[in-house]
């Protein structure tokens, strides 16, 4: 095992000077971050293996990691991290046939998406139509990930490939439910369905009692804070008063005591 990590460096100096194997197909592999990937090899079983030639223009220098897997020496990456991504190449020195074959891949690694988060925003048109617009987003989703809308009506599923949908509703109407589906190569994960009659008030006015209530809340804490200014002043004015007059007194007092002492000379 450590004369095929040692002989790493030799295939890449080969490359370069033209032996790069332009002619073998590359086989792509995906796997998941923070897990594990071997990339096996396909070795004739009536064949004596030479030696194995592992490479990749990709760093993998992190001690225990990488091993090779007996008895085909496949390449076993643990702990995957992006930077694992990219291409890698075995050279397959065969004794018995006296010849070299190939094997390349195109590693990728992705991330498992979480649940996807729904955003929904709403208007009623004088109509009285709701126009409600869902958007799906996954967060950290990374590259490669697809989003789709599944609704269903008349007995079978409709599917609107994209992360945002634009609906309507107006009362009387079915209400439908809608899940949005986020996939990518490794995870495929769903939300929770959403209903779209339930965000527009059966009345079909909602934007209306919306208002109503908003504008509410505002006068309320309006006179909330009108009511704690007006007691603040209140106090800040019946204290006043108190401390003033116990000052003057003070100073009448001393006054008056220094009139009263006699002089000295007449005593």
């Amino acid at each position: 095992m450590g004369a095929l990590l040692w002989l790493l460096p030799l295939l890449v100096l080969r490359a370069a000077k033209g032996y790069s194997g332009d002619d073998v197909a590359t086989e792509e592999v995906v796997a998941v971050l923070q897990e594990s990937i071997s990339l096996p090899l396909d070795i004739p079983a009536d064949e004596e293996v030479e030696n194995i030639i592992w490479s990749s223009y990709v760093r993998l220098a992190t001690v225990g990691r990488v091993s090779f897997l007996d008895p085909g020496y496949s390449l076993h990456i643990s702990n995957l991290s992006w930077e694992d991504s990219g291409p890698y190449q075995a050279q397959v020195n065969l004794r018995t046939a006296q010849i070299s074959t190939m094997q390349r891949y195109n590693l990728r690694v992705y991330r498992r998406l979480s649940e996807p988060h729904v955003t929904v925003c709403f208007e009623i048109t004088q109509e009285g139509h709701c126009n409600i617009s869902l958007t799906c987003s996954v967060e950290k989703a990374g590259l490669d990930v697809t989003y789709s809308w599944i609704s269903w009506e008349d007995g079978m599923d409709t599917v609107h490939e994209s992360s945002a949908l634009i609906t309507s509703w107006r009362p009387g109407d079915n209400a439908l439910s809608y899940t949005c589906r986020a996939s990518n190569p490794v995870s495929s994960t769903a939300s929770r369905p959403i209903p779209a009659g339930s965000f527009c008030a059966d009345s079909g006015y909602p934007s209306e009692q919306s208002t109503y209530f908003c504008l509410l809340a505002k006068g309320l804490l309006l006179l909330l804070l009108f009511v704690i200014l007006a007691a603040g002043l209140w106090l800040l004015r019946a204290q006043k008063p108190c401390r003033t007059p116990r000052r003057r007194k003070f100073k009448r007092n001393r006054l008056r005591l220094k009139k009263e002492k006699p002089h000295p000379s007449l005593a």
